[in-house]
């Protein structure tokens, strides 16, 4: 229920932005992070103030505001997102309460979503060098260089494709095989990568003539975004045939687990991930059991049922 929808110095609006703007100076959370806190408040924003586009005030929204605003979302959005937008709902109402400009959460007690748990997509090792040796095959051959480049970088060090496109030519260093990464919360670490991604980077920099800026760019030399890849991604599943349907974030979630399954340390693989929790990076443990329970069940001759 929208409540009191009086303008006045408590209107949504304004606080929205203050807490947008808190994100990036006092938490130093990245442009991606602010941009889904905005768009999540901004549709909460909207379904008070209603068809009459009046300014919600904070003081006129209650637990029954926010429950009436979760239960419109289930008719049209996962569970998953339900649950995030919830608990941007959350943060944004506990960020006013540390500013004294809400006594209350009225979000605290609305019941999240439950989702159920799942494991990161996977390929296997042969799958994974379909798949990023599949650009070979084209006949454009600067952009084959350059898609060659981008799916040797993302399976060999396991970087983000936000991480990925936000690369500049200065955060390479092809002697030492590493790159400068700026993860979230505009953390910078540095990432690992290999022969092949190494010898893949120089044959593209070698057509590609460019000395100074963003590492993978497009036509007129924009820089390009995490769509593109994802987008470039899905061109190149086609291509290999095989027979799963990956996003740039399944070489990321195999790059891991094939360290793992390698006997890699998983403390080293979190520090290679960028991830804050050791419990993150934890899920590749699962991962690694389930590909081995299934390769148990099929090769195993005591594991089959019997007729």
């Amino acid at each position: 229920m929208p409540g009191n929808t009086e303008t006045g110095p408590q209107g949504l609006r304004r606080l929205i932005d203050e807490f947008v703007s808190y994100l990036a100076v006092e938490r130093n959370s990245s442009p991606h992070t602010r941009l889904g806190y905005l768009r999540d408040l901004t549709q909460f924003h909207r379904f008070l103030a209603g068809e009459g586009g009046l300014e919600p005030q904070v003081s006129g929204i209650d637990e029954r505001a926010v429950t009436s605003y979760v239960y419109s979302l289930h008719r049209g959005c996962r569970k998953v997102t339900v649950a995030r937008k919830l608990s941007s709902i959350r943060s944004f109402f506990r960020f006013l309460i540390r500013k004294g400009l809400a006594a209350a959460n009225p979000a605290e007690n609305v019941p999240t979503p439950k989702i159920e748990k799942y494991l990161p997509a996977v390929l296997t090792v042969e799958e994974a060098s379909c798949l990023v040796e599949a650009p070979a095959n084209s006949k454009d051959n600067k952009t084959a260089l350059r898609d060659l480049a981008i799916l040797e970088v993302l399976y060999s060090s396991g970087i983000r494709v936000s991480e990925l496109t936000g690369l500049d030519l200065k955060d390479v260093d092809l002697s030492s095989g590493t790159v400068r990464v700026l993860g979230k919360g505009s953390k910078e670490r540095i990432a690992y990568i290999g022969s092949s991604a190494k010898a893949s980077i120089e044959a593209y920099l070698l057509v590609s003539g460019a000395s100074a800026g963003a590492l993978f760019t497009g036509k007129g030399g924009a820089r390009l975004t995490p769509r593109t890849v994802q987008r470039l991604v899905k061109r190149y599943v086609l291509e290999s045939g095989i027979s799963k349907d990956p996003t740039p974030h399944a070489l990321r979630h195999s790059f891991a687990t094939h360290l793992l399954d390698a006997g890699v340390d998983l403390r080293a693989i979190q520090e290679m991930l960028g991830h804050a929790k050791l419990s993150t990076t934890q899920r590749y443990t699962k991962v690694g059991m389930s590909t081995l329970m299934e390769a148990y069940d099929k090769a195993h001759p005591r594991a089959r049922k019997t007729g």
